[in-house]
């Protein structure tokens, strides 16, 4: 047992709702400065399997609670940010486990380089090559005005989620109110928008297992009513799973829908990354909790409960699980009442 484990199985309760001002202190002030943020997401994705999900995110709460406003300017491009990985060996062994250690990190760094499209011969022309397809797609789907989703695939997702009036598909890169462009996540290969708190109703069965704090969830589904999860259940990692769901008020709606075609560079990789960051960007996928405020017209300008209001879900938590398939169909509703085919057997219509 590491040192980190060992303060999360025996340290005392109260521990975890604290949250040190000198770090609270560090973010907000870069952020209020304009600051630029690249986080480093590397992590073994068992580390935390012993500790009770529940600390987990008493911590993840007390941390989000200090740097409620820093994580609002993120969501709310604000600020420039972009979110990227390294390998660290027990990831690499992770994903390759026949690997000896050099092989296994040598075998990691070699995919993230091909998902991020550092292996090209112009990996810069290669990424505005990348950014004009997925405007390509994002300008098709704000055409059609949306009113609904319905989700629908051989694994038992069967999903309608009502979009707020107003939404926006966004993808690839952001732009700060300044006009300064950044690409938040490489790799991507989501489009994505913002799901009417409210509006989703039906069954989904995740595609992949969701790491989350170093925890594994696996084979799990879950029921929606009016918006919330009213049931769910999963193989491997129930605790964790709900733990997330009952964090708040908001953990228990969705944030954000995001289409992925099956036949993209990470999916055809064939490796389940155990990492969010790649694997969401293999599969279409959904987010429990927060939405960004930017997927609404003129949302980053509104108040919280302006958001509420027009349906955009809030919450401490936002977790992205994967649910897409070879098979999945996306079917839009438009505000017209027209019926317009987005995915057949898990690719976009519209290429």
């Amino acid at each position: 047992m590491n040192c980190l484990q060992s303060c999360g199985i025996q340290a005392p309760e109260e521990v975890f709702d604290e949250f040190p001002q000198w770090r609270r202190e560090f973010y907000l002030s870069y952020a209020r400065k304009g600051a630029a943020f690249l986080t480093i997401a590397a992590e073994d994705p068992e580390l935390m399997q012993e500790v009770q999900p529940a600390r987990i995110v008493q911590a993840h709460k007390a941390s989000s609670t200090a740097l409620q406003e820093y994580r609002e300017n993120l969501m709310s491009n604000r600020n420039v940010w972009c979110i990227v990985s390294i390998p660290t060996l027990a990831w690499a062994k992770q994903v390759f486990p026949l690997e000896s250690d050099p092989n296994a990190v040598n075998k990691l760094w070699e995919a993230i380089f091909k998902t991020v499209r550092v292996d090209r011969n112009d990996p810069v022309a290669a990424w505005e090559s990348h950014k004009q397809c997925l405007k390509a797609r994002m300008d098709f789907l704000n055409m059609q005005k949306l009113k609904l989703l319905h989700f629908k695939n051989s694994l038992g997702t069967d999903l309608t989620i009502e979009l707020p009036d107003n939404h926006i598909w966004l993808g690839g890169s952001d732009y700060t109110p300044d006009g300064v462009e950044f690409i938040a996540n490489m790799p991507t290969e989501e489009v994505y928008t913002v799901p009417k708190k409210t509006g989703v109703n039906g069954v989904v069965v995740s595609s992949m297992p969701l790491i989350y704090n170093g925890n594994s969830i696996e084979e799990f589904s879950l029921t929606f009513r009016d918006g919330k999860i009213v049931k769910y259940t999963a193989k491997k990692g129930y605790e964790t799973l709900k733990s997330i769901i009952e964090t708040d008020e908001g953990s228990s709606y969705l944030g954000e829908v995001a289409l992925v075609p099956y036949d993209s560079p990470i999916s055809n990789a064939n490796i389940l990354f155990y990492n969010t960051l790649f694997d969401e960007n293999a599969a279409c996928h959904l987010a429990i909790g927060k939405a960004y405020p930017v997927c609404l017209k003129n949302g980053e300008n509104m108040s919280k409960s302006d958001l509420a209001q027009l349906g955009v879900n809030d919450s401490f938590v936002h977790e992205d699980f994967m649910i897409g398939t070879f098979d999945l169909a996306v079917t839009g509703i438009t505000l017209a009442g027209e019926s317009v085919a987005i995915f057949k057997q898990g690719n976009f219509v519209q290429s």
